[in-house]
């Protein structure tokens, strides 16, 4: 009855957890590996992942239009693995993409650096060095993909539901306490409210992907989000024309809403492709 979405740091335990917490309630894990997979199903080339899967793009990756393919394909998978229901999806900003659905239970996961670099050595039998230097690239990374593509501090404590310490609480605790806030706080009336939601920003997401990769209108950093009845696009254009054609094509296929523009106009804005 509940999507759980959960961030974690590396070597917190974020696999290990959200795998025994969907053998608990029977809920279906969404690890990386899935939303990758979906990601190129959509069209996106596979040998361009490393460029902005959970790190922050460099300059000119920042600026090309793969860069909005990629979040726009993110997003999309995301929101249509929450529209199964009973899921864990970890990762890939899915706290931000869910926010606001109402029966959705966002988990931050940390633990101390001494307990992580001490995790990373017995997993992948490194030494102290390499550990430490993994977690300062994972840290550096996610801060940044997070910053980038949604631009929100991932350790800002205010986007969760909780935050559980891992070397503070062990895994079948730190399990049993997300399962009873699940249990506790998510309502049918939520799940029904939740569902509502979903359907609506995945549709909302397949007319923002349609727009940019099959009319390719010349719209950057588009997104839409949705507000009770009111769609307001988002992005940076050069032309009120495209605009408007956009506004136009999504009231056509979301009859029923009142769609608002909150697309920056800047008169010659190039991107790199």
């Amino acid at each position: 009855m509940a999507i759980i979405t959960i961030s974690r740091q590396v070597g917190a335990l974020g696999d290990e957890v959200s795998s025994e917490l969907a053998r608990r309630l029977g809920y279906k894990f969404i690890a990386r590996e899935e939303i990758e997979k979906r990601i190129v199903e959509f069209g996106f080339k596979e040998s361009k992942l490393p460029k902005y899967d959970e790190r922050k793009p460099g300059f000119f990756a920042s600026l090309a239009k793969d860069r909005d393919e990629y979040l726009n394909y993110t997003q999309y998978a995301i929101l249509e693995a929450a529209q199964n229901k009973n899921v864990i999806i970890i990762g890939r900003g899915a706290f931000v993409v869910l926010q606001d659905v109402p029966n959705n239970i966002s988990v931050r996961l940390i633990s101390d650096d001494e307990t992580r670099i001490k995790r990373l050595m017995a997993e992948h039998n490194w030494d102290e060095k390499q550990a430490v230097q993994r977690i300062k690239e994972s840290d550096a990374n996610r801060a940044g993909f997070h910053s980038s593509f949604y631009n929100v501090d991932i350790d800002d404590a205010a986007f969760y539901h909780t935050v559980i310490n891992t070397s503070k609480l062990d895994l079948k605790l730190t399990v049993s306490l997300i399962a009873n806030l699940v249990e506790s706080k998510v309502t049918v009336k939520q799940e029904e409210d939740g569902n509502k939601v979903i359907d609506e920003l995945l549709k909302a997401q397949g007319v923002v992907n349609k727009l940019s990769m099959e009319l390719h209108l010349n719209i950057e950093f588009m997104h839409a989000s949705i507000h009770e009845n009111t769609l307001v696009l988002h992005g940076v254009s050069d032309s009120p024309a495209t605009v408007e054609q956009a506004l136009q094509y999504i009231r056509k296929e979301m009859p029923g809403f009142e769609v608002k523009s909150a697309v920056s106009i800047v008169h010659d804005f190039k991107t790199f492709q």
